[in-house]
């Protein structure tokens, strides 16, 4: 018996674009002197995740406009 995967190309694409944006504008507001607490973020990784998954979303809206171009 055959499950469907329950997220459309659709879904997987608006979630990378959400989460794309919020990396890149925490890491660009992050400040150097971000508080006194114990907690360590390191900015070139956070940075390094944000662009991995800006690349993910643009690879998704690819792949909808190669199916739109393809299937007429």
């Amino acid at each position: 018996m055959d499950i469907p995967f329950p997220l459309s190309i659709w879904d997987i694409s608006l979630l990378l674009a959400v989460t794309a944006i919020i990396l890149l504008v925490t890491s660009e507001l992050l400040s150097p002197y971000y508080g006194k607490t114990s907690l360590n973020i390191n900015k070139k990784r956070l940075r390094t995740a944000a662009m991995t998954t800006s690349a993910l979303f643009l690879t998704t809206v690819a792949i909808r406009i190669a199916t739109i171009i393809l299937n007429p």
